[in-house]
C-alpha cells in the first residue's frame, strides 16, 4: 500500500469537539450519556492516529489485525481501534465458564472456552446448536466454531484444521462461538428494528413534566380548587360575592358556620397534603398570589371557623372567591360542572409514557432479536393487569404504533407502504435480510444454509470503513470460516434465477418508492451484492466524498457511463447534460493496483469547468464527481437497462418525475439555517431534478412538456421562485430543441441545474 496519503485528523478532531460541546451543553442526560460515549470513541481514534496504531484509509486499518476482523467504527469510517468480538465477557460466556471443567487449558477466559468448545464436548455442543438452530451470530466471528464443528461433522477434517489453525493465534481475545438464542424460523419478511430494540426505545420513555403538570391540575387540583371554594361559599351570607365594574357585589364569607363545617374543613386539608405530597403543587394554584393560594392560606388559620381572620382577611377572601366566580365560575353555576367533567376525562387519560411503558413489558415477551409477526396483538388496549398507571381500555397512540411498527415482520414492499420504511437509507438496512436467504440458496445442508444466512446478515452489519487509494471493502467472502463453507454450496439454475428475480424487485422498489433520493452508498452496496449471485453484471458506482477524492475513477464508473450513453441516446436526459453518444471505457492505467479510466476522469475533469473555477478543493472535487454521476445516472441506467425495468419506466416515469419534482423545489424553497445547509440544499435540489429527468426521458415528449406545468404550479407564490427561474426556463430551452452552452446557459438566459459551485452558486 502506498503511504503517502492518510486520512486528516482535522474531521475525527471536529467531531470529537461537537461530541464535547455536547456533553457540557446539552440539557438532556440521556443525550449527555451518549456523547460521553462519542467523546471516548473519538479520543480512541485520534490516540490511534497520533500513535501509528491506526492507519485510517486502509483496507485493515488497526496494526496487526488481518482484515476479517470486524472493526468498531465511528461516523465517516474512522476505526477506533477495538474490535467487536473483543471487550468484556457476556452473560453466556460466564455461565459456560461456570460450567467448565477446572482443568480446561487457556491463558484468558475467552481462550478456555474457544479451545473447550474444540474438544469432542464442546463440537458435541456446538453440533446441537446446528441441528437445532438456537444461536444467534452477532458479528460474523462467532459463527466460525459453528463452520469448524459443521465441517468435521462431514468430513471435511483437512479444510477445518486450516481454519483451526488460522483462528488459534486469535483465540484469547476474539468470540468464535455464538450467542445461545431460540431457534429462528426463516421467513421471506423483513423487519427495520427488533422487538428487542424497541422495547428498550419505549422502556426509555419519560414522562413530559408539562404533560404530567397539566394531568394533575385537570384531574386533581381543579377538583380539590372547586371543593375549596364550595366550603367557604358555605360560610356566604346573601348572594355569593361577584365583580361589577371592578368592585366586589354581594354577601360577605364567614358570616354563619355550618356544624360541620369544621370536620369538612380538616378533611380537606388532609386531602390536600397527601394530593401535594404525591403529585407536587404546580402551575397556577402554586402562584403564591393565586386565589387558589388565598382561599388556602385563609382556611389554615381559621382554624374553628370563626375568630382567627380579621376583617381585611376576610375582604381578602370576599374578593378571591368573586375572582374565581368572574374567571371560572362557582361550582354548581350552569355549565361549570359541565366543564369540570370534560376536564377530568383528559385529565385522567393515561400518560404517553406510562403506556410505553406497559408495551415494553408486551415486547418483552418476544424474541428480542426478531420482528413482530402480528402488529394487533401488541397496539391491542391496555388491559387491567398490566398497569396500575393505565386505565383499563386505554388505546395505544399513534405515536407508539409508529414506533412498534418498526419491529413489524413483513415484505419490504408493504414496509414502504405503511411507512416504517421511509428511506432508501432504511430500505439498504433491511436488504441483509433478503440478501442473506439469497445468498444461501445454492446450500442444501438446511444447517449449513442456516448458518450461512447468520453469518451474512452478520457480515451485512459492519460498518464500511475510510478508504483511500481505491482500496476495496472487505467481502463476505474473505471471511476465512465463510470461503471454507463454500463446500456445501452447489450450483442451482433456480437459486440464480431467484437473486436476478429478487434484485429486479429490490431495485425496482427503491426507484419507485424513493423517486427523489439517489442511490445512497449503503444500498448501492447491498444492490451490488445482490447482483454477486446473479449472472447479471451490474455496474453501480457509489457516492465519493469530496474532501477525500484522489482524482481517479476505477473502470466500472467508465462501464455505467456507456450503459447510461446507450440506453439514453438522444433522450431528454442527453440532451439536458449533454452527454457522449456513446463511451467505451478503457481501464488503461493503474492506481495503487487498481485499473482506473484515465479517459473518464479527464472528461468529467473537463466538463465540472461549467461549475467555475475559483473556488476550494473540495469544490473542484464536488463538481468533478457530479459529472460523473451524471454521465453514469449514478447507477439508475445500469439498474434500467440491465434489470429490464424500462417498461416500468414508461408506465410510471411521469408519476416519479412529478414526484422528485415538487420535492426539488420544496427542498430548495424550504428556510435553511446557515450557508452550509442552503449548499446542501440546491445539491440535493439539483440530485432530484436530475434524477427527474431521467424519468423524464422514458415518456412521450407531449408528457415532457406537462412537466413544465408541474414546476410552474410548485413555484406558484414562493419566494423561492426567482431562484429556480433560470432551471424552468433552461429545461423549457431543451424541451424546444436548444442546447447549453459551454457556461451552461440556454438562449433565453436559462441555466443548467447543477448541485455544486466552484465559487458562488448562481441558484444562492
Amino acid at each position: 500500500m502506498n503511504d503517502t496519503h492518510h486520512a486528516n485528523p482535522g474531521y475525527a478532531l471536529g467531531r470529537l469537539r461537537a461530541a464535547m460541546d455536547t456533553l457540557e451543553r446539552h440539557p438532556d442526560a440521556e443525550t449527555r450519556a451518549r456523547a460521553a460515549g462519542k467523546v471516548a470513541r473519538w479520543r480512541e481514534v485520534l490516540a490511534g492516529m497520533q500513535s501509528g496504531a491506526l492507519r485510517v484509509g486502509a483496507r485493515a486499518p488497526v496494526e496487526g489485525t488481518p482484515a476479517w476482523v470486524t472493526l468498531d467504527v465511528a461516523h465517516g469510517g474512522f476505526a477506533t481501534g477495538r474490535l467487536l468480538a473483543e471487550g468484556a465477557l457476556r452473560d453466556h460466556e460466564r455461565a459456560q465458564l461456570a460450567a467448565l471443567p477446572a482443568e480446561a487449558p487457556g491463558e484468558t477466559p475467552r481462550e478456555r472456552l474457544n479451545i473447550w468448545l474444540l474438544s469432542d464436548a464442546g463440537l458435541g455442543q456446538l453440533d446441537e446448536l446446528l441441528r437445532s438452530g438456537g444461536y444467534r451470530v452477532d458479528v460474523p466471528e462467532e459463527g466460525a466454531l459453528l463452520v469448524v464443528a459443521w465441517l468435521l461433522g462431514r468430513g471435511e477434517s483437512a479444510a477445518a484444521l486450516e481454519l483451526i489453525e488460522l483462528l488459534r493465534p486469535w483465540m484469547a481475545r476474539l468470540r468464535f462461538y455464538p450467542r445461545p438464542a431460540p431457534p429462528r424460523a426463516s421467513s421471506a419478511s423483513v423487519h427495520v428494528a427488533t422487538a428487542g430494540e424497541v422495547a428498550t426505545r419505549l422502556s426509555a420513555a419519560r414522562p413530559q413534566a408539562q404533560v404530567a403538570a397539566m394531568n394533575a391540575t385537570l384531574r386533581i387540583w381543579n377538583p380539590l380548587a372547586d371543593r375549596l371554594v364550595a366550603l367557604w361559599l358555605e360560610t356566604v351570607e346573601g348572594e355569593p360575592p361577584r365583580l361589577e365594574g371592578g368592585a366586589v357585589e354581594g354577601g360577605w364569607p364567614c358570616r354563619r358556620w355550618p356544624d360541620d363545617w369544621g370536620a369538612r374543613r380538616k378533611a380537606w386539608l388532609r386531602d390536600f397534603a397527601a394530593a401535594e405530597h404525591r403529585h407536587g403543587l404546580t402551575g397556577k394554584h402554586a402562584h403564591p398570589k393565586s386565589n387558589f393560594q388565598r382561599l388556602l392560606h385563609a382556611l389554615e388559620r381559621c382554624a374553628d371557623g370563626s375568630k382567627a381572620l380579621r376583617a381585611r382577611d376576610v375582604g381578602a377572601l370576599r374578593r378571591a372567591l368573586a375572582n374565581v366566580g368572574h374567571r371560572h365560575g362557582l361550582p354548581g353555576a350552569p355549565g361549570h360542572d359541565a366543564l369540570r367533567a370534560e376536564q377530568a376525562r383528559i385529565g385522567a387519560r393515561p400518560l404517553h409514557a406510562h403506556v410505553a411503558h406497559a408495551l415494553a413489558e408486551r415486547l418483552r415477551a418476544l424474541p428480542a432479536d426478531e420482528g413482530i409477526g402480528d402488529l394487533a396483538s401488541i397496539v391491542r388496549p391496555i388491559e387491567a393487569e398490566e398497569s396500575a398507571k393505565v386505565p383499563e381500555g386505554s388505546t395505544v397512540p399513534e405515536a407508539h404504533v409508529a414506533r412498534i411498527s418498526r419491529a413489524l415482520e413483513a415484505p419490504a414492499a408493504e414496509l414502504v407502504e405503511r411507512g416504517v420504511i421511509g428511506s432508501a437509507e432504511v430500505l439498504a438496512g433491511v436488504l441483509p435480510q433478503i440478501g442473506a436467504r439469497v445468498a444461501a440458496a445454492q446450500i442444501t445442508d438446511p444447517a449449513a444454509r442456516a448458518l450461512h444466512e447468520a453469518l451474512y446478515a452478520a457480515f451485512r452489519r459492519r460498518r464500511s470503513v475510510l478508504l483511500l487509494h481505491l482500496e476495496r471493502q472487505v467481502r463476505f467472502e474473505e471471511l476465512p470460516w465463510v470461503s471454507a463453507l463454500d463446500v456445501a454450496r452447489s450450483a442451482s439454475a433456480d437459486a440464480t434465477e431467484t437473486a436476478r428475480a429478487t434484485l429486479g424487485d429490490v431495485a425496482q422498489l427503491a426507484l419507485t418508492a424513493f423517486p427523489h433520493t439517489i442511490l445512497p452508498n449503503p444500498l448501492v452496496r447491498e444492490l451490488g451484492a445482490l447482483a454477486e449471485r446473479t449472472d447479471v453484471d451490474l455496474p453501480l458506482v457509489e457516492e465519493v466524498a469530496a474532501d477525500i477524492f484522489m482524482g481517479d475513477f476505477t473502470s466500472k464508473w467508465g462501464r455505467a457511463a456507456g450503459v447510461a450513453c446507450e440506453l439514453l441516446r438522444g433522450s431528454l436526459y442527453a440532451r439536458y447534460y449533454d452527454l457522449p453518444a456513446s463511451w467505451v471505457t478503457g481501464g488503461d492505467a493503474e492506481r495503487w493496483g487498481r485499473r482506473v479510466d484515465a479517459a473518464f476522469g479527464h472528461l468529467c475533469a473537463g466538463r465540472a469547468q461549467e461549475a467555475g473555477s475559483d473556488g476550494s478543493f473540495v469544490a473542484k472535487n464536488g463538481a468533478t464527481l457530479e459529472q460523473a454521476q451524471i454521465l453514469t445516472t449514478h447507477g439508475l441506467a445500469s439498474l434500467v437497462a440491465r434489470l429490464e425495468l424500462d417498461e416500468t419506466m414508461r408506465e410510471r416515469g411521469f408519476e416519479l418525475a412529478e414526484r422528485s419534482l415538487r420535492w426539488a423545489i420544496e427542498h430548495q424553497a424550504r428556510p435553511a439555517p446557515h450557508a452550509h445547509a442552503r449548499l446542501r440544499a440546491t445539491k440535493n435540489a439539483a440530485y432530484a431534478w436530475r434524477q427527474a429527468l431521467f424519468f423524464l426521458s422514458f415518456v412521450p415528449e407531449a408528457r415532457q412538456r406537462d412537466a413544465l406545468g408541474v414546476i410552474e404550479e410548485s413555484l406558484a407564490g414562493l419566494e423561492a421562485r426567482a431562484k429556480l427561474e433560470p432551471a424552468l426556463l433552461g429545461l423549457r430551452d431543451v424541451l424546444d430543441g436548444h442546447r447549453f452552452d459551454s457556461a451552461g446557459r440556454s438562449p433565453s438566459g436559462g441555466r443548467r441545474l447543477l448541485g455544486w459551485a466552484v465559487g458562488s452558486h448562481w441558484a444562492l
